[in-house]
């Protein structure tokens, strides 16, 4: 979790607030598993090979896809078929490196349980998203936006706005009601920019660098995000409480 300096950035003591919504769009790394320990050795794998310094690689790669970062320094690997094997290697090679944010696993469960509408919007390959989806057991959703699935990554707004309508929720109306969860000023950025309300995670950038990324509310991890109920009578929509979001 991002370090908080309590009087400087506020106190995660926000009442609890309740949304009605349509649908919710999770980013994968650092909003349900945290696997920075396993990326790290990823990189510097890769960062030999290509005879990069792995430190510079991992200063822009959070939230981007490898695609892109390795356009940078290699044209030659940057395609599909190299991009999605190395990352289907890395939940296989350290897949002990990986934990799950705190409340994924019961969140997603219980949005499973009701057939809610939800999906993960990512800036992994396939491979890379469903190795860990298995390696940590977590529920796979029936929808699933991947880096290989949109010309632009974040902060472009593509992948978010492909994932409302692989939701089917295309409607003006309907888009301003999905939720957005994400942990990377590049994915924040993503989802206003699609039109969503946005939820930041504290887990692997700075207070200040969510706040500035235009995020709606910000929690320490998923534990203060809970399922409530379905909309009686409403087709499709559900109700979500958010707790103890940051206070200024």
């Amino acid at each position: 979790m991002a370090d908080l300096d309590a009087e400087s950035e506020g106190t995660f003591t926000g009442p609890a607030e309740t949304l009605t919504l349509h649908g919710i769009l999770f980013d994968m790394d650092g909003t349900i598993v945290n696997s920075t320990d396993a990326i790290i050795k990823h990189w510097h794998k890769i960062g030999k090979e290509l005879g990069v310094d792995p430190s510079v690689i991992l200063e822009t790669s959070h939230g981007r896809r490898s695609i892109d970062t390795l356009a940078l320094y290699d044209q030659g690997k940057a395609n599909w078929d190299y991009v999605s094997h190395i990352e289907g290697l890395i939940p296989k090679e350290y897949g002990a490196d990986a934990v799950e944010i705190p409340g994924a696993r019961s969140l997603l469960a219980s949005l499973e349980h009701i057939n809610a509408r939800w999906a993960i919007v990512t800036s992994g390959t396939r491979p890379l998203v469903t190795g860990w989806l298995d390696v940590m057991r977590l529920s796979h959703p029936h929808n699933l936006v991947v880096a290989e699935d949109v010309s632009a990554g974040k902060p472009a707004p593509d992948c978010y706005r492909l994932g409302i309508d692989r939701l089917g929720l295309t409607a003006e109306g309907s888009r301003a009601a999905v939720l957005v969860i994400e942990d990377s000023p590049a994915g924040i950025l993503a989802g206003k920019a699609a039109g969503c309300q946005v939820i930041g995670l504290a887990t692997t950038h700075s207070i200040e660098q969510i706040r500035q990324s235009g995020a709606d509310w910000i929690v320490q991890d998923l534990r203060s995000v809970t399922l409530l109920s379905k909309v009686v009578g409403v087709h499709g929509q559900i109700q979500i409480e958010i707790r103890h979001a940051l206070q200024r």
